[in-house]
């Protein structure tokens, strides 16, 4: 791990507002890479990498999705348990313009719209994960404790 300066994004304001402790991770970030690239550039497994995708149900009303980044969501699972008539992933300029970061950069944390936030149930019981910090090739060390303390996410199982 380089020593480099971690950004002020608005992700890392709020942890430090909240006085949150976490570990700055960079690595070199590989477009369509993933969280493969992530979990192998810092020598960490997949499972624990989480990646924040922004989707949106059939009404267009947009929703964070916490998921292993061994592991794909089950967008049918995930409209059952909300109760919707389907989901799917947000284009990348809407899913932008949601969040307030740029995909490949998009951190759970301090999102320009305020939305729901759903994570795989799973990812409470690791004992630490990795997510976006909010730059690509940027991501935090934290309990996914803070997640849950911060995001107040539903859990569901919903991985396909």
């Amino acid at each position: 791990m380089t020593n480099a300066a971690i950004p002020m994004t608005t992700a890392i304001r709020m942890l430090k507002d909240h006085k949150v402790e976490f570990e700055p991770c960079f690595y070199e970030y590989e477009e369509k890479g993933g969280t493969a690239v992530s979990s192998r550039e810092l020598n960490v497994p997949e499972h624990n990498v989480i990646k924040t995708l922004i989707m949106e149900d059939d009404q267009k009303k947009p929703m964070i999705v916490l998921m292993h980044g061994d592991q794909q969501v089950s967008t049918k699972q995930l409209a059952r348990e909300l109760n919707v008539k389907s989901v799917k992933p947000c284009e990348p300029e809407v899913a932008n313009r949601h969040s307030g970061y740029v995909v490949g950069g998009t951190s759970p944390f301090a999102t320009k719209k305020n939305m729901p936030v759903i994570m795989q149930k799973t990812i409470a019981d690791l004992p630490f994960i990795l997510i976006n910090g909010g730059k690509k090739g940027f991501l935090v060390r934290l309990s996914p404790n803070v997640v849950i303390q911060l995001l107040n996410p539903k859990l569901f199982d919903i991985k396909a």
